[in-house]
């Protein structure tokens, strides 16, 4: 006796496919550059993803500083212009809200802001039930009292916070750093250019007969630096980027632990943005001072270093200076805007474990913070 054939209806199929995959509740703050990659690259994946990783990765919402787009069946590729059309002002508080009502689950917080005071939340979207994925360096650079009680936060809420994109925007570097450190490995140094932008100021000015100026107007025009290029030449950025990775480590520093050389003249520092980008030029003679001064067959590269005794909790030494290294290094070798990094352990002795490759731009930025959404989405 033939065994009977049930024919389930086409409809009912569907239905049964998508009760399988999983679905992936996204709240995304900050579009801006790094954001509206992100948003058009999860929305133009998104079928891919659901056929490859049964998946169903739904951004429920978005926001800016001002307003906020929520829609409980996510956004489509016209995001933008129905953003401008129905965002409301709002308070972070009335996302968590919107996600309680209609009964979200497998929440991620995405924070793609440069604010301090947004990272204050991260605490009440951990407590009602969102991991966290971010760009924004500052929650990691913060006193170590917020460090702390935020990780304490997510280990008793059993929620994730990924942040690979906070020191060489999409190269596997925390990642790999935290694995070496977790396996018992002693990390005994850290090194290298932090920064895309100085990294394309210095590999350029250094090979090319041109001056200072000239090269970060090329830098400035590339994008490659921020909108007031006084935010790279200070060196903050890369200052909490190195104190970062030290608390990888579990060292116990803070940012004012780091020793920063400042590359920007005092009496430029406070100026207006308009201002010190009319007076670029006086940047020219320093700088063709220091060119003229360096050792022959070297380069100038704006390097950060962790070194010191790390196996103590404050043996570390942090610094982040202009500095010239040979040609023939893996330092000098660096070109166009890439950043490079030496990680030296007991294991390898001298010759370290070395990440290199494109450490800025928006597009690679947010493939990176793409990466660690989907890392989340495969455990949760």
């Amino acid at each position: 006796m033939s065994a009977a054939t049930v024919e389930i209806p086409l409809e009912q199929l569907i239905n049964l496919e998508k009760i399988k995959k999983k679905k992936i509740n996204i709240a995304i703050f900050g579009h801006g550059n790094v954001g509206s990659h992100l948003v058009d690259q999860i929305i133009s994946s998104k079928e891919e993803i659901s056929r490859r990783r049964d998946l169903d990765l739904n951004i429920f919402a978005i926001a800016n500083s001002k307003t906020v787009l929520l829609r409980q069946n996510g956004l489509n590729k016209n995001w933008i212009e129905e953003k401008i059309e129905s965002g409301k002002s709002y308070n972070p508080e009335e996302v968590i809200s919107f996600a309680k009502t209609n009964n979200l689950q497998n929440l991620i917080l995405v924070d793609n802001t440069a604010d301090s005071n947004f990272v204050q939340n991260y605490s009440a979207f951990v407590e009602n039930g969102f991991h966290l994925v971010s760009s924004n360096k500052i929650a990691n650079t913060l006193d170590l009292n917020f460090y702390k009680e935020l990780r304490q936060k997510l280990t008793s809420k059993k929620r994730q916070y990924l942040y690979e994109t906070n020191v060489g925007a999409g190269l596997p570097l925390i990642d790999t750093i935290k694995l070496l450190h977790l396996s018992g490995e002693n990390i005994t140094r850290i090194r290298g250019v932090f920064s895309g932008s100085l990294s394309y100021i210095f590999n350029t000015f250094s090979e090319e007969d041109r001056t200072f100026s000239s090269v970060l107007k090329s830098a400035i025009d590339k994008g490659f630096t921020e909108p007031d290029p006084r935010e790279d030449l200070c060196g903050n950025d890369v200052g909490r980027k190195l104190l970062i990775l030290a608390r990888e480590l579990d060292l116990h520093n803070e940012f004012e632990d780091i020793s920063i050389q400042n590359l920007i003249p005092k009496d430029l520092r406070n100026v207006s943005k308009g201002e010190f980008l009319d007076r670029l030029q006086e940047l020219d003679v320093p700088f063709q001072i220091k060119k003229k001064n360096r050792p022959k067959d070297c380069v100038f590269r704006y390097v950060a270093d962790l070194h010191g005794d790390l196996s103590k909790e404050t043996g570390a030494i942090l610094t982040v200076n202009l500095t010239s290294v040979p040609k023939n290094s893996m330092l000098g070798a660096l070109k166009g805007s890439d950043s490079i990094f030496e990680i030296y352990t007991e294991s390898y002795g001298d010759n370290p474990i070395v990440i290199q490759g494109a450490g800025a731009g928006a597009a690679v930025t947010a493939r990176g913070v793409f990466g660690d959404i989907l890392r989340i989405s495969d455990k949760d």
